[in-house]
């Protein structure tokens, strides 16, 4: 496997593309920059290089490692977040995102470290993680803002259902369009505010039309409230694009930095975050920062303990934290895996279509039962998505004709 340019970010809802356009001056990994104006191959979102030679049996590995890997990721994440624990009179849900982020985290950086190694041809030394002490900023701030979006996103799923959940976080668009136009002034074709536009009211006819669920996580959150969820939720899309926007920048600014170094650094680096956190957090539980993050509703003794206490009444859980943890790891190095054997078009026909199995898992798996109107809302979405890879692809294919041509 060779390695690639891209990476997709874990997780932490494991973003799992890093997709944007956004020009910049260019640097290798020792700082130093390109000549003004000049982008090298700044539309390519694959390797430096594409296999052609690449068949039906690594299509299949590709596509059904993604496939196998995030589907059962998805599962194990609704399990985990959204499903009691414990007797029917005494449910629990399991609370603790920064704990399952850091073993998340942990899991990844180990898998990425591997992937680097194995993926680093013979006789060529291993890329250095830190390439240079100016990547280290970018790299702190990806890192803090991944490691602070999960817990928003793991909250609002105590007012939301799963699926408006998986919907609100199927289109990256959003955020990256939200914070490439406000702070870059960036303009973008009409289509994408189409795209925009269908996937926000898909998510809104989703929401308005969403019933109350019976059972399940609803016996616990009794005080499930709407709107308070996708507040919550769309603070974690803040972070997200905040997180995919620097990731951009770091890719274009230090070239060649790849997506196993990314993989590598930025879980380290949101281990070290979310280790301090649970660390520190019987002391930060005591003081009034503590008390309005909410870092106190786990107990003084803070979110470490009070998960292990949680494991240890309920051992199971173990296997689907591990599981979860493992399963994204392994997603994300099929993806690079992808992305370098193949071209990134592909990449995001699977994951649109990904996202969709998904959601139909989710409804088999926990029962949900979908109105018509909820259906129309996600074929908005879909479709939004869908159509905009479509022209993707289309505008791909003319700028590689122009290329021949000329």
């Amino acid at each position: 496997m060779a390695r690639t340019k891209q990476a997709t970010p874990i997780r932490r809802e494991v973003s799992d593309e890093y997709f944007s356009r956004e020009m910049r001056p260019r640097k290798n990994a020792n700082g130093v920059a390109s000549p003004a104006g000049r982008d090298p191959e700044p539309e390519r979102k694959g390797p430096a290089t594409e296999s052609k030679e690449a068949g039906a049996m690594e299509l299949a590995i590709a596509v059904g490692g993604i496939y196998a890997s995030f589907l059962t990721w998805g599962y194990l994440q609704e399990k985990l977040t959204t499903t009691p624990y414990g007797p029917a009179d005494a449910p629990e849900v399991f609370q603790f995102p920064v704990f399952l982020n850091t073993i998340q985290s942990a899991f990844a950086a180990t898998t990425g470290l591997l992937y680097l190694v194995l993926s680093t041809p013979k006789n060529k030394p291993i890329p250095a993680v830190i390439p240079s002490a100016s990547i280290l900023l970018p790299l702190a701030l990806v890192a803090v803002t991944s490691s602070l979006a999960s817990p928003f996103g793991y909250a609002s799923l105590s007012h939301i259902d799963y699926i408006t959940f998986l919907l609100a976080k199927s289109c990256k668009l959003l955020p990256v369009m939200f914070l490439h136009i406000t702070l870059f002034r960036r303009r973008y074709p009409l289509y994408k505010y189409l795209v925009v536009a269908a996937v926000t009211a898909g998510v809104a006819v989703f929401t308005l039309h969403s019933g109350k669920r019976h059972g399940g996580a609803s016996a616990v959150h009794e005080d499930r409230d709407a709107s308070w969820g996708m507040l919550l939720l769309g603070i974690n899309l803040l972070f997200d694009g905040l997180t995919n926007t620097t990731q951009d920048y770091i890719f274009r600014a230090f070239a060649p930095y790849t997506g196993p170094q990314m993989m590598v650094a930025n879980n380290v680096m949101g281990t070290l975050v979310t280790g301090g956190y649970l660390v520190l957090s019987p002391w930060i539980a005591r003081t009034a920062l503590g008390s309005w993050l909410g870092a106190d509703v786990v107990g003084t003794g803070g979110e470490l303990d009070a998960a292990l206490a949680f494991m240890a009444r309920y051992p199971s859980v173990w296997k689907d934290v591990l599981g979860f943890a493992a399963f994204g790891a392994v997603g994300q190095v099929f993806i690079f895996y992808t992305l370098a054997t193949f071209s990134s078009v592909l990449l995001v026909t699977v994951t649109v279509t990904r996202k969709m199995f998904t959601m139909i898992l989710s409804v088999v798996a926990f029962g949900h039962h979908l109105s018509g109107m909820q259906w129309l809302g996600v074929g908005l979405v879909f479709g939004g998505i869908g159509a905009e890879a479509a022209i993707a692809r289309r505008e791909k294919a003319a700028k590689e004709a122009a290329k021949k041509n000329k």
